[in-house]
């Protein structure tokens, strides 16, 4: 794990990008996805930057916050239910009406309930429609302007970054005791929905769908992150969800990544060179390795170059305490 004055130093370098950074950031208004602009504003030159959610307020929040670090930077709320696909590619087909490039597309979106199957208009589950098929859908429709970003010949090859973030988990599916297997006879599970059969699948076919956008898309790079535990507003769509949050969040704090680390750790997924697109790691050697899954949802490895990586963000105090303790 990179240590948080390493990763600092990382995210301080991004202003030799130059100025005009592109970004989206899908959830944007609050958590993980907040915490994430906040860190890209503070390292960045006259950034460009995308909030996509559902609420105004936190939005407005949110811009100020980004105004505050850095007046430089260009914050802009575009409201929406991305619960919809209707109103992803309507989002989408805005942005692209403006911009000739997108950087980083970070998402975020999500939220948790005990509720079983919750139909949308268009036939799909809600939860199972943030934590994949809306995303996908932003990746398929924005990979135009990622892949201008890869390509920008103004730009020096080096200098150049086209990114895809989903912060979900990657191996939800065997951390919930399965092998990792998908239903091809229900992958939407319209007809044998669970909760944990949604994680799964969420996750699996989100990794997946990045790794076959990798081997297309060699001149993008796509991260697939675990966030672990982070102090955020999860409980909010839960019954009695305030009261919840009041009790367990001071006992798990000591187990948890704060907020602001958590962002300038994502920030650093989002950019690293650790993360190279598949045309970029060609060639490149080290001594750490990725993970994947294969056709039967087992973990594998693959190589630096693949293009598509999994990515866990951890409490650095916690695995130092971990650490001592093995020894």
């Amino acid at each position: 794990m990179v240590s948080l004055p390493a990763i600092r130093a990382h995210n301080a370098s991004l202003k030799s990008l130059g100025p005009g950074l592109v970004a989206v950031f899908v959830g944007g208004t609050s958590g993980i996805s907040l915490s994430t602009v906040l860190a890209f504003a503070r390292n960045t030159i006259s950034p460009r930057i995308y909030l996509i959610g559902r609420n105004r307020s936190a939005a407005d929040a949110a811009i100020a916050s980004v105004k505050n670090i850095n007046p430089s930077a260009e914050p802009a709320f575009l409201q929406s239910d991305i619960s919809l696909l209707k109103n992803v590619d309507r989002l989408c087909c805005g942005i692209a009406a403006k911009e000739r490039k997108l950087n980083l597309l970070f998402m975020t979106p999500g939220y948790m309930t005990l509720k079983g199957r919750d139909e949308t208009t268009e036939g799909l589950d809600r939860k199972f429609v943030l934590h994949y098929y809306a995303r996908m859908r932003f990746v398929a429709n924005l990979l135009p302007l990622l892949t201008a970003a890869a390509q920008d010949p103004s730009i020096d090859t080096k200098a150049r970054l086209s990114r895809v973030v989903s912060v979900l988990d990657p191996h939800v599916a065997v951390r919930l005791g399965g092998s990792g297997k998908l239903d091809f006879s229900d992958l939407s599970l319209k007809h044998t929905f669970s909760l944990n059969k949604c994680g799964a699948h969420a996750s699996l076919m989100g990794d997946y769908f990045l790794e076959g956008l990798a081997k297309r898309n060699p001149h993008t790079s796509f991260v697939h992150a675990y966030p672990s535990g982070v102090a955020t507003n999860l409980f909010r769509e839960l019954p009695a969800g305030r009261v919840l949050a009041a009790v367990l969040t001071p006992l798990l704090k000591p187990f948890m990544v704060p907020i602001e680390e958590s962002g300038e750790r994502h920030l650093f997924a989002a950019t690293s060179e650790k993360f190279p697109s598949k045309v970029e790691g060609e060639g490149m050697k080290g001594s750490w390795r990725s993970q994947r899954r294969d056709e039967r949802g087992v973990v594998v490895t693959g190589s630096i170059g693949m293009g598509r990586y999994s990515q866990r963000i951890r409490n650095w105090k916690v695995q130092g305490i971990r650490a001592r303790w093995r020894r």
